[in-house]
């Protein structure tokens, strides 16, 4: 155990440089989920948009991230982690660019569409090139960076919507603030682009593409000498030893549970309900009095809050345990979604409502936040990685596709109280999964988790559950 703590200290400035390069993928899909939120108020009275349309513009990003993650896997195995997601950059660039001088709602559509096709290639490549690099020890926390970065985006995004709607008249937002809104998205994807220059490639995907040497030289960087050599066996040994590397072998026995477990924890990391307040949080807000931009305010806060949160997500992660936090946040996701759903029944006054989010979204933050993004491509074997990422993650992104159409026709059909007790629910069922299907996964390497979906070798390696 000290032996692996040198290791770690050693080489944390190393591996944290490329785990931040990676994880600042997150500000992409963080900016482009918050600053919508902003928009959207504006498009709706500039467009005149129903409930369906409203939650169309939102949720048409989500139909380029589904095709995003579908080819990512593939992309990823052919030509490398890191060029795909500098891809990714240059995708979302432009996709913000056209989305800022659009004269249609249907072009902005367009144009969403193009950008979730940047952000789905990056989403799930990201998160695997992160866990293919990181030493076990420390890999909840590096992969965290993901959705840490994720929630920069989101809380720093907030306050850009807030000083751009504070810029002019409430006129001049619905004609140009929103345009200005969107076409910033561009600053945080040349970030990551520029920042991509600067990493190696996974050495997983060296080893199979034959570069041994290479590999080795950037695992001696993250590792010792001792630790990197034995690693570079167990890599090789883990593909050598595979050679049935077709999707059709993720419903055999074994990896059909990874699989199973890799889905539902990409489901309830977004059917619990926080995306519904991330996208629609200023016109939640609205709804029970907020108005002069102090709605802007509110969901600012809220920012704050998912940052601190996460932010103390990446120090638990590796500590507590990934299924003891799971449990613990769904449990309280679910107590504070039936406070929420309360304030809308019983006509509570405002300053409730932002406790109670706040409430929930420290819980979320702590929780089916990061723990999903860290799981799903801890859980499959090194040849399926990438594609089996993409194939989960597609589910992911089909999930927040239908929060983002569907809130805003929820909430105007059932109203806020049974929208968020039909979330509450959800929350309980997210707890009894975690608690009976959800293994354990701290501190074990990639390989020990690819022996555990092995039938018949279920031995001192099993994974607690």
């Amino acid at each position: 155990m000290g032996h692996k703590q040198r290791v770690v200290k050693n080489s944390v400035w190393y591996i944290a440089v490329i785990s931040m390069a990676a994880g600042m993928a997150g500000l992409l899909y963080g900016y482009d989920t918050a600053v919508i939120s902003g928009a959207i108020g504006f498009l709706q009275e500039l467009y005149g948009l129903s409930p369906f349309m409203e939650g169309f513009v939102i949720s048409s990003i989500m139909i380029g991230g589904i095709i995003g993650v579908g080819i990512s896997g593939y992309l990823g195995d052919i030509f490398g982690r890191r060029k795909i997601l500098m891809a990714a950059a240059v995708i979302f660039s432009i996709s913000s660019i056209l989305s800022a001088l659009v004269n249609s709602v249907e072009m902005l559509i367009a144009a969403r569409i193009f950008g979730g096709l940047g952000i789905g290639l990056a989403s799930s490549l990201a998160v695997t090139y992160i866990t293919e690099c990181a030493p076990p020890a420390i890999r909840g926390r590096l992969s965290s960076m993901y959705q840490l970065f994720t929630v920069l985006g989101i809380s720093s995004t907030y306050f850009v919507n807030l000083a751009v709607a504070n810029a002019g008249t409430h006129s001049w937002g619905i004609e140009t603030g929103w345009r200005w809104m969107l076409g910033y998205g561009m600053i945080p994807s040349l970030l990551f682009f520029i920042t991509l220059l600067f990493v190696p490639e996974s050495p997983r995907f060296l080893i199979k593409k034959g570069k041994d040497q290479e590999a080795l030289s950037i695992l001696r960087r993250i590792n010792d000498k001792q630790t990197a050599d034995l690693e570079m066996k167990a890599i090789k040994l883990s593909i050598t030893t595979e050679t049935n590397s077709s999707m059709l072998r993720l419903f055999q026995p074994g990896l059909r549970k990874a699989l199973g477990v890799g889905i539902f924890l990409a489901l309830f990391n977004q059917v619990i309900g926080m995306n519904a307040i991330t996208y629609y949080g200023p016109e939640i807000f609205k709804s029970v009095g907020f108005k002069n931009n102090t709605e802007f305010v509110a969901t600012s806060l809220v920012g704050v809050v998912q940052l601190i949160s996460t932010i103390a997500a990446v120090f638990l992660i590796d500590r507590a345990g990934r299924k003891r936090l799971m449990a613990i946040g769904s449990s309280l996701m679910a107590f504070f979604m039936l406070l929420i759903g309360g304030v809308f029944f019983f006509n509570i006054t405002g300053p409730w409502l932002i406790i109670f989010i706040i409430g929930f979204t420290a819980a979320f933050c702590i929780s089916m936040g990061p723990i999903p993004w860290i799981m799903i491509p801890e859980i499959f074997p090194n040849h399926l990685r990438a594609r089996a990422v993409g194939l989960t993650t597609m589910f992911l992104w089909g999930a927040n596709w239908a929060i983002g159409q569907f809130t805003p026709m929820l909430l105007s059909g059932l109203g806020g109280a049974y929208t968020f007790w039909t979330f509450a629910v959800i929350n309980v069922i997210c707890f009894i999964f975690v608690m009976t299907i959800v293994p354990e996964t701290k501190n074990k390497s990639l390989e020990e988790i690819e022996q555990f979906w092995t039938p018949n070798k279920k031995d001192t390696r099993k994974l607690s559950v």
